[in-house]
């Protein structure tokens, strides 16, 4: 059984665009409270919830019922002058505790399944929630928010959160209700004397607040210890070559040795203080009713109670001290589970920027191309506000032109490509694709016009065939192989151990890198689209392959919008008009032959790449 839940606009911080904003150790700190962020998850299960609240407080009722039995089996099985009727005393009150115990036994088992159920489909609701709210937030989000803490939240926060749902909420109603009637029969049958216990544990509750907020502090910062340690675990995992080739295995080990030890000595401060809570509550709560205990023998010595009634004091005190123990316990895991709730909660109120409006503007239908503008537009990244990245920057690309972006690292030619995309929204001036702002279109549509081709290919954990589907997921089979076979991927699929259906391991360790461009084409290719950006689609072929890919993409421009950023030359030759641009703005536009004429930044930077014995070296870096 599966449920999708969402959230209501109540649920998270409406309006705020923080992506995850991290609580200091010392910062003030929540209580349990924090724990309500979980109620839209729960609200789906009602009933369930009524079930095993059900089963629980039978259960409850069960075991305090066994104290009332025990004190009729003194009373009245042992104490009788008769030894038949005590026989027949006995058998029936042994009879009636094994029916207290079978009928413990029966709702505590429908009770362990009703919650461990919930535990489990409450994480993973919100382990869905979490991860489908993410995947929409927009590139401003992962500048400020690494990927190891987003891990984190996913799998051990949302795991104290299984904790509680699953168990430990269910063992500590349990237990209150147990404690409370415990309590309550007590005060009934020794009203004075509970009355003195009662005053006294008034007095433990007290210290135990101020001891409970320290750990809740502790416990959030030692998950955001935990975090840290994800984080660098999940930056080097993806990084090995890299990591050996400048033989840093060693260094990295103790950097993430230093993140592990910092996250035990946060971790070992919370579990002190944690233990001396648990053994102050214990402790405190036992003496309390141990003296209530002294009263209660002093009273059958002196013949006002029965050694019945004793028995049953005994049980009930048994149950509350039992009790308030789990509880103290429950009260720790609670804490923590807080502090993970809090920080599920920061990554569910994180709101993108970047939205589809509540009433877009349908893009209009296209013929040979999409039609794209940027007029006057200013644009600087949220984590480098005081650079601009473009700086009153125009330009207009007609239906089934081919435009090139070139320029020195850093110009802004990516940048034109994010605000196409909208990864980001300009600061000043108009980005549109067919006259329809990109701020007046659904993003599903805008981005369904647009195919891009990375310059780092992006290789999923899959097989060859769904890595090229991803670009049209209702594909057919000879849909996705008629573009490997236009991107001359083809061969090389078709030669690999299973063909199409070879796994090419994760982010395709298994492919070169002339492959994994080459897939990453044929995926753009087979999305068909009518606006296609190239950012260094060849940079990773060799000469030989590029010729190949050169001229499946020139057959993929046809009828189409094409930007083009790259570095070669003879990538940039064929194209209806060059854009050379610096420091986010345009300082030179025309053909190749042009621009070479000009003797401009373009000139000097073909000058450069011509000049050296490879042409594919010389000015890789600046062109």
């Amino acid at each position: 059984m599966t449920s999708t839940t969402t959230l209501p606009p109540a649920s998270v911080a409406s309006g705020s665009t923080t992506p995850v904003a991290r609580v200091a150790p010392g910062a003030p700190a929540k209580d349990v409270r924090s724990l309500s962020g979980l109620l839209p998850f729960l609200r789906p299960y009602r009933g369930r919830i009524a079930l095993a609240v059900l089963f629980l407080v039978l259960a409850a009722v069960s075991t305090l019922v066994f104290p009332v039995a025990l004190k009729s089996l003194i009373d009245q099985g042992l104490v009788s002058s008769d030894p038949g009727a005590r026989v027949m005393a006995l058998r029936e009150h042994f009879f009636a505790l094994f029916a207290v115990g079978a009928a413990l036994g029966v709702f505590s088992a429908a009770r362990f399944y009703m919650v461990t159920w919930l535990g489990e489909r409450v994480t993973a609701d919100l382990r869905n929630a979490v991860y489908a709210h993410v995947v929409k937030q927009s590139p401003e989000f992962f500048e400020t928010t690494q990927t190891g803490e987003v891990l984190s939240r996913l799998t051990t926060d949302t795991t104290l959160v299984q904790t509680v749902v699953g168990s430990s909420l269910s063992m500590g109603l349990r237990n209150t209700v147990m404690g409370l009637g415990a309590m309550a029969m007590l005060i009934v049958t020794n009203p004075y004397v509970m009355s003195q216990v009662l005053g006294i544990l008034v007095l433990v509750v007290l210290p135990s607040l101020y001891f409970g907020r320290r750990v809740r502090k502790l416990s959030r910062a030692s998950q955001d210890r935990v975090a840290d340690s994800s984080a660098i675990a999940a930056e080097i995992l993806n990084a090995i070559p890299v990591v050996q080739s400048y033989t840093q295995e060693s260094r990295e080990a103790q950097r993430f040795d230093t993140s592990t030890e910092n996250a035990f000595g946060t971790a070992v401060k919370r579990t002190r203080m944690r233990s001396f809570l648990v053994a102050f509550i214990i402790s405190a709560t036992f003496g309390a009713l141990l003296w209530g205990l002294y009263q209660g023998t002093q009273a059958v010595i002196q013949g006002k109670i029965s050694a019945g009634h004793l028995g049953q004091t005994v049980v009930y005190v048994i149950i509350l001290v039992s009790s308030v123990a789990v509880l103290a316990e429950v009260y720790g895991d609670l804490l923590r589970a807080a502090g993970a709730t809090e920080r599920l909660m920061e990554l569910l109120s994180a709101r993108s920027p970047i939205t589809s409006p509540a009433h877009p503007v349908a893009l209009p239908p296209t013929r040979g191309g999409s039609s794209l503008a940027l007029e006057h537009v200013s644009f600087r990244y949220p984590s480098r506000p005081q650079h601009p990245a473009l700086l009153h920057f125009d330009l207009r690309v007609r239906p089934g032109e081919t435009v090139a972006l070139v320029g020195p690292s850093g110009a802004g030619k990516s940048t034109v490509f994010h605000l196409l995309l909208r990864f980001y929204d300009a600061g000043e001036g108009r980005v549109s694709v067919d006259g329809v702002s990109v701020r007046e279109a659904s993003l599903k549509d805008l981005r369904e016009r647009i195919g891009i081709v990375p310059q780092d290919s992006v290789i999923f954990s899959a097989n060859a065939m769904e890595n090229i589907r991803y670009g049209k997921p209702q594909a057919s089979d000879a849909e996705v192989m008629a573009a490997a076979k236009a991107a001359f991927a083809h061969d090389f699929i078709s030669a690999l151990p299973e063909g199409y259906q070879t796994f090419l391991g994760e982010r395709g360790v298994r492919l070169s890198g002339g492959q994994r461009q080459r897939i990453a084409i044929a995926r753009a290719m087979l999305k068909n689209p009518p606006l296609l950006l190239l950012d260094e689609a060849t940079s990773a072929l060799d000469a030989e392959s590029e010729r190949m890919v050169q001229a499946a993409l020139e057959s993929a421009m046809r009828d189409r919008t094409t930007l083009v950023i790259a570095h070669r030359l003879s990538t940039v030759q064929r194209a209806d008009r060059i854009v050379v641009m610096e420091a986010g703005q345009i300082v030179e536009v025309g053909t190749h032959s042009q621009l070479s004429a000009a003797g401009g930044l373009y000139a000097r930077l073909a000058a450069l790449q011509f000049s050296d014995g490879d042409a594919t070296s010389g000015a890789e870096a600046t062109l």
